[in-house]
């Protein structure tokens, strides 16, 4: 049974007729629904719903995309991604192309449906765990990433997802910007791992929360290269934080979600830090997490590998129209809609 939010033509910006590949707002709505394609692509599979039946087609054909490939998980065999190709119409084929993406690269996020959802759920604990990299479900969209940007450039390459699909999309973006390639990434309701201190009404409180963590983790990840082997140490300082400063992936998150709503606090505090003249305590906190060095300093795990979910920079878009519930503040939707409140900052590390 198909659900009203499946159907391009009662869910989608019936609005947007005309897009304008200037304007962000635009290149917002459509990336969200080309994400939201997949969803429906993969609940077609599940439905058997074929031919005039399915409902996936309009989500990107109404932007003049084909779906040129299906990303297909090894395990349970659910579609978890899409390679989209713009073809435009006759009527822009002479208009100038420098913001259209050539191609866009799509993940969805989990879907509590039988076919798909213990591979789903099982995903959701490796982003948890710091796992995901480790995943062949992601070993498939980083390989399907490096082919695409090897045959057409990287200037010409998206990357979107949502929620599950937006850790995916985070983790490729970094694994490409660690190799001086930059794509162009719009990331829905990433998770972020931590404990929910953005949910703390006091703001005093919060802060000394944040301040303590920073000065824990600093502290820790000094202690911790102390203890490395000179070898160790220069072959970690090949790697730093910093080479992947100069990607701006575009986040998207509702403080209503505790999902990804730390996102919030994470880059406000940096800029709090920097205030008060602890900025050089922060930059070494905000590239740590303090669980994966407790668990390296209490023997429980080896050297803490680098957090999935920290960036240092981005172009983070909070939507502060009140959402009715979590579903709603978590969804997809919300991000294609034309009335939003939306607050805007670019944030980089320095």
């Amino acid at each position: 049974m198909a659900s009203e939010r499946e159907s391009f033509d009662l869910s989608g910006p019936l609005h947007l007729t005309s897009i304008d590949w200037q304007n962000t707002q635009h290149q917002r709505s459509v990336a969200a629904c080309l994400v939201q394609g997949v969803y429906i692509v993969e609940r077609d599979r599940q439905e058997e719903r074929e031919g005039p039946q399915a409902l996936a087609p309009p989500w990107w054909e109404f932007f003049h995309f084909k779906l040129l490939r299906k990303l297909v998980d090894d395990v349970g065999f659910s579609i978890f991604g899409a390679i989209y190709e713009f073809k435009p119409p006759p009527s822009l084929c002479n208009s100038p192309l420098e913001e259209i993406p050539r191609f866009v690269i799509a993940f969805r996020g989990t879907l509590t449906k039988n076919d798909s959802v213990s591979r789903d759920l099982e995903l959701d604990v490796e982003v948890v765990r710091n796992g995901l990299h480790r995943t062949s479900r992601f070993e498939i969209a980083m390989q399907a990433v490096r082919n695409m940007v090897a045959a057409v450039g990287d200037s010409n390459v998206w990357l979107a997802g949502h929620s599950l699909g937006s850790a995916m999309a985070m983790l490729a973006g970094k694994t490409m910007a660690s190799t001086g390639i930059f794509l162009k990434s719009f990331l829905f309701n990433p998770p972020f791992v931590s404990a929910p201190i953005e949910r703390i009404k006091d703001k005093r409180v919060k802060h000394g929360l944040r301040i303590a963590g920073s000065v824990i983790t600093a502290g820790l990840t000094l202690a911790m290269k102390a203890k490395q082997q000179p070898q160790q140490r220069s072959h970690s300082e090949e790697n730093p934080f910093t080479t992947l400063s100069a990607w701006f992936p575009s986040l998207f998150v509702n403080p209503a979600d505790g999902i990804c709503s730390e996102y919030i606090g994470y880059f406000e505090h940096r800029k709090k830090m920097e205030d008060i003249g602890a900025g050089a305590i922060e930059r070494l906190a905000t590239q740590n997490s303090l669980g994966g060095l407790l668990m390296h300093a209490m023997g429980k795990q080896p050297a803490p590998e680098p957090p999935l979910h920290l960036i240092p920079s981005a172009n983070l878009t909070v939507n502060l129209t009140p959402s009715r519930d979590l579903k709603e503040a978590h969804g997809i939707h919300q991000w294609w809609r034309d009335d939003l409140q939306l607050r805007s900052e670019v944030h980089k590390y320095r």
